[in-house]
């Protein structure tokens, strides 16, 4: 804390607070509207590093990615109007997947406010439903009390984005202001009462269930679950795209709760009979569209434990609601003992081996098994490789065939955003340049962010990016198939050669039109000293690992459809 009494310019305070706060990573593109700001971050280029991207939707995708990784908020930086509109999705991104995030956005003067102004947005309305809080700051004076605020926000309860707005003349002002001591990671834990209730539910199961997801995850609430499941026997899924909360090798782990769900896990999560949920929501991708648990009350006796207190009851009426961090109640929940021994030890050991079972890749058209190569990725990738899918059919492949064995290995967008895995990968590999990062993207979701290889060569960002080009938007063309088979719209693309535009950026670019070449081509790109990008062309014919799209077809046409 730094009680100077000098006039600082609005810019130097919020540099200032974000020094304080431990922010040492911004991610953003410049502009006008915040040049005191920029200003005032070349003065401390040594302790705040400023990774300047291409785009604001995949800076904003680096800031989210950052926060999913650290636990710290993402920080982002974009100018008024376009700037925030492109950046918006990664706002949207933080708030669905509880990801701490600050998203700063330089707004027009004060005194041109109300008269649609060049680039003019009321950020208040426009992220409103959209993040935690949105804050627009017309007192330079107020800058250290409202970015303290923001930080908190961002933390605590379930975490998310804050949007703060920074009038540009505002951010040139010069004021006496003290600052304030860094911000507090406030944990919230059970009491008695509610872990006896927890342990009398556990004594009269028979078949229980743990769902784990959502944010505030940490190394010892990973490592606190893990020891809560093996004193209790207990089986854990993941949720939609959480899959690196626990050890997949595991004997207790079940699968994961998402689009690649294997049948007989969701089976099991109609079949149990107790589903201690923790963190997670319980949200459409991780319930199949709402069906595996009844609403308002589910079948299943529900303990649901979330930090925000908004999450519990909004949609589904638990036996046992608990408004807590994850990491609190599982430092404490890693405590318990079972009062006699578990009766469902042939449950939990079915469950692992439906999820082993589901590993099991079956062929598929064309001369590319996918299938194959995550087998070979899986043997071939050390335990803290770092994996990132952005949205569309190939990431099922990442879901369902890789296995994730320690935490913060998987970065995915639970709200299904397409061009989220190159920039997230690019975050990843700045944050932590020791560690594998591998971006997994489909044709049409790479080139939403395709132009962030740039900033990865700025940076020496050693991804190894791998985009699954099968001419299509192939989510959309199998939903297509499925309701209007065979009138093909809007979903076709003409790509450009990927790997030679991977060359043209600087990177080392491999093209794999067999399964055999894939990992020779892998190995050359480790070893090439930059970025790497494959691109593995596969049959349009396999849309999905269970069915071609001829099949996809087909069974709508026997269906009537």
């Amino acid at each position: 804390m730094t009680n100077e009494t000098s006039k600082r310019s609005g810019g130097q305070v919020l540099v200032d607070a974000l020094r304080i706060h431990g922010v040492e990573r911004v991610f953003g593109v410049p502009g006008e509207s915040y040049l005191a700001a920029l200003d005032a971050l070349h003065d401390v280029e040594d302790a705040i590093e400023f990774i300047v991207c291409r785009q604001e939707g995949g800076a904003a995708y680096m800031a989210e990615a950052y926060g999913k990784m650290t636990g710290r908020p993402g920080i982002c930086f974009v100018t008024r109007g376009p700037g925030a509109t492109n950046a918006s999705v990664g706002v949207h991104t933080a708030f669905q997947d509880s990801t701490p995030m600050i998203l700063f956005i330089g707004q027009v003067a004060r005194d041109q406010m109300e008269r649609e102004a060049f680039q003019e947005i009321d950020y208040r309305r426009m992220f409103g439903q959209m993040a935690k809080w949105v804050v627009e700051i017309e007192d330079a004076a107020r800058i250290p009390e409202l970015i303290s605020q923001a930080f908190h926000r961002a933390v605590n309860g379930r975490p998310g984005p804050v949007v703060v707005a920074l009038p540009e003349d505002m951010l040139t002002d010069m004021v006496d202001v003290a600052d304030t001591p860094p911000y507090k990671r406030v944990e919230g834990f059970v009491g008695p009462p509610q872990f006896d209730e927890l342990l009398g539910l556990l004594s009269e199961a028979k078949r229980p269930m743990v769902v784990v997801g959502g944010g505030g995850w940490t190394q010892q609430a990973v490592a606190d679950l893990k020891a809560f499941s093996e004193a209790f026997g207990l089986p854990v899924a993941a949720s939609f795209r959480c899959q690196d909360l626990f050890d997949n090798t595991h004997e207790n782990y079940a699968g994961d709760l998402g689009l690649a769900a294997g049948p007989k896990l969701i089976r099991h999560v109609k079949d149990c009979d107790l589903l201690i949920t923790i963190g997670a929501r319980l949200g459409e991708m991780t319930t199949g569209a709402y069906t595996l648990i009844d609403i308002p009350v589910p079948k299943q006796l529900l303990v649901h434990i979330h930090p925000g207190a908004e999450e519990l009851g909004r949609v589904y009426h638990a036996r046992l609601p608990i408004n807590a961090s994850v990491a609190g109640f599982l430092s404490q929940a890693a405590k318990l003992k079972p009062p006699a021994a578990p009766v469902w030890k042939d449950w939990t050991r079915t469950a692992h081996a439906d999820y082993l079972e589901n590993l099991a890749h079956p062929e598929v058209p064309g001369s590319v098994q996918m299938g194959n190569i995550m087998e070979w990725l899986r043997g071939h990738l050390k335990p803290d490789a770092i994996l990132t899918t952005g949205a569309g059919n190939y990431s099922a492949w990442a879901h369902r065939f890789y296995q994730y064995r320690t935490f913060r290995t998987q970065l995915g967008p639970t709200n299904g955003s397409m061009g989220y895995g190159v920039p997230a990968a690019i975050a990843a590999k700045i944050t932590d340049p020791a560690r594998t990062v591998v971006a997994f993207a489909g044709d049409g979701c790479f080139l939403m962010n395709g132009q962030e290889l740039a900033t990865a060569m700025q940076y020496d960002a050693r991804v190894i990016f791998l985009v699954i080009n099968n001419g299509m938007y192939g989510t959309i063309r199998m939903h297509q198939e499925r309701e209007y088979p065979g009138r093909v719209s809007g979903t076709r693309l003409t790509n450009p050669d990927f790997a030679s535009l991977a060359r043209s950026y600087g990177l080392h670019g491999e093209t794999v039109e067999r399964t055999e070449d894939f990992a020779g081509a892998f190995q050359r790109c480790e070893t090439s000293g930059k970025p790497g990008l494959i691109e593995i062309r596969i049959d349009p014919e396999a849309l999905t690992p269970k069915m071609s799209l001829t099949q996809i077809r087909d069974q709508a046409i026997a269906q009537g459809k």
